[in-house]
C-alpha cells in the first residue's frame, strides 16, 4: 500500500511539473525553431532506424544502442547553433561524459556488435514478448513502434530540450549553474559507481555458474542472485537514482539562465519530469522479474528503498549466524 501511494504521489508530482511547464509558456524563438527541426530530423530517422531493424532483427534494444550516443549529437548540435556560450559548452561536456560512461556500459554487456542489428538484447524484451498480449506479432509490432521506437526516442530528445531553453540566454554564470554543475557530477559519480559495482558483482556470479555451480551452492552473498554490495545493499536503483538525478540537475541551468517562470517553472521540464515516470515503470518491471527468479528479493525490496541511502540489507538467514 504504501508503494501505491509513494508511486501515485511521484506520478501526480511528475504530471503536475509538466503541466505547470506548459502553462508556463511554449514561445520558442526563431532560433530555436530552427535548431528543434534540426533535432527533430535526427529523432525521427532515429525511431524510424529502431523500428524497421528492430523488426527484422528481431532485436529490440536498438533504442539501447542509441540512448547513450543520441543525447551527444543533440547537445553539441543545440551548442553549435546557439553560438558555443560556456553554459551550452559546460552542458554539452557533461552529456558528453555522460554517453561515454554508458556506452562504455553497454559495450562491455555486449550490446554492440560488428553487425550492427545484433548483440545483446535487453533481458526485459524477451519477457515481455512472451508475455500476454504481447505475444501477439501485429500486438509487439505496435508496442514497438509507439513505445520503444517513436517514445524512447521522443523522451531522449525532450531531456536534452533545457540546453535548448538557455542557447540565447546572455545571463552571465552564477550560483544556480554551480548548483546545477556540483548535482550533474555528483549524480554521474553516483551511476558510475553503481554501475562497477553491479558489473563486479554479476561477472563474478556468472563466472562461477558458468563453473557448474547452482546459485544455492555459490558463496554469499552471491548465493541471493542480485547485488547487495555497497551501494546496492543500501538503495535498490542507484543507478536510477543517479540517472534521473542526473538529467534533472542539467534543468537547473534553466534557473540559472533566468529562462524560467514562477522562478522554477520552464516547459522544458517536461522531460525531467517524463524520465522520472519511465524509471518509475522500468523499476517496478525489473522488480517484478526479480522477485519470481529469486526467493529473498522481495524481502530485500521491504528492507530497502528505492532511491533513499539507507542501513545495510541483512538477509534472514544472516541475521541468525
Amino acid at each position: 500500500m504504501k508503494k501505491f501511494v509513494l508511486s501515485s504521489f511521484t506520478v501526480v508530482i511528475c504530471l503536475a511539473l509538466a503541466i505547470v511547464g506548459l502553462i508556463s509558456g511554449f514561445n520558442p524563438s526563431p532560433l530555436q525553431i530552427e535548431t528543434l527541426k534540426v533535432l527533430g530530423i535526427i529523432c525521427g530517422s532515429a525511431a524510424l532506424y529502431c523500428f524497421v531493424v528492430g523488426e527484422i532483427a528481431r532485436n529490440n534494444s536498438q533504442m539501447d544502442k542509441l540512448w547513450s550516443l543520441l543525447p551527444i549529437a543533440y547537445a553539441w548540435v543545440i551548442a553549435a547553433m546557439g553560438g558555443m556560450k560556456p553554459r551550452l559548452l559546460i552542458i554539452a561536456i557533461f552529456v558528453t561524459v555522460w554517453g561515454i560512461r554508458l556506452t562504455f556500459n553497454f559495450a562491455r554487456k555486449g550490446a554492440y556488435s560488428i553487425r550492427f542489428w545484433e548483440g545483446e538484447e535487453d533481458y526485459r524484451w524477451p519477457i515481455l514478448r512472451n508475455n500476454k498480449p504481447f505475444n501477439n506479432k501485429f500486438v509487439w509490432a505496435l508496442f514497438d513502434l509507439f513505445f520503444i521506437s517513436v517514445y524512447q526516442n521522443f523522451l531522449v530528445l525532450l531531456i536534452c530540450l533545457p540546453a535548448l531553453a538557455v542557447m540565447e540566454s546572455n545571463a552571465a554564470l552564477g550560483v544556480f549553474d554551480f548548483i546545477a554543475a556540483g548535482f550533474a557530477a555528483l549524480f554521474l559519480f553516483l551511476e558510475c559507481v553503481a554501475d562497477e559495482q553491479q558489473w563486479v558483482f554479476q561477472t563474478n556470479k556468472h563466472r562461477m555458474l558458468k563453473e557448474g555451480k547452482t546459485l544455492d551452492e555459490l558463496p554469499g552473498p552471491y548465493n541471493l542472485g542480485f547485488n547487495t554490495r555497497g551501494l546496492w545493499g543500501h538503495m535498490r536503483h542507484p543507478n536510477y537514482l543517479g540517472e534521473q538525478g542526473f538529467w534533472v540537475s542539467l534543468y537547473v541551468f534553466v534557473i540559472g539562465a533566468g529562462m524560467t517562470h514562477f522562478g522554477l517553472f520552464h516547459w522544458t521540464i517536461i522531460g525531467p519530469a517524463m524520465l522520472v515516470l519511465l524509471f518509475l515503470g522500468s523499476s517496478t518491471f525489473g522488480e517484478t522479474i526479480s522477485a519470481g527468479k529469486y526467493p529473498l528479493y522481495q524481502q530485500y525490496c521491504r528492507s530497502v528503498p528505492k532511491y533513499i541511502f539507507w542501513k545495510r540489507y541483512v538477509p534472514k538467514q544472516e541475521e541468525n549466524e
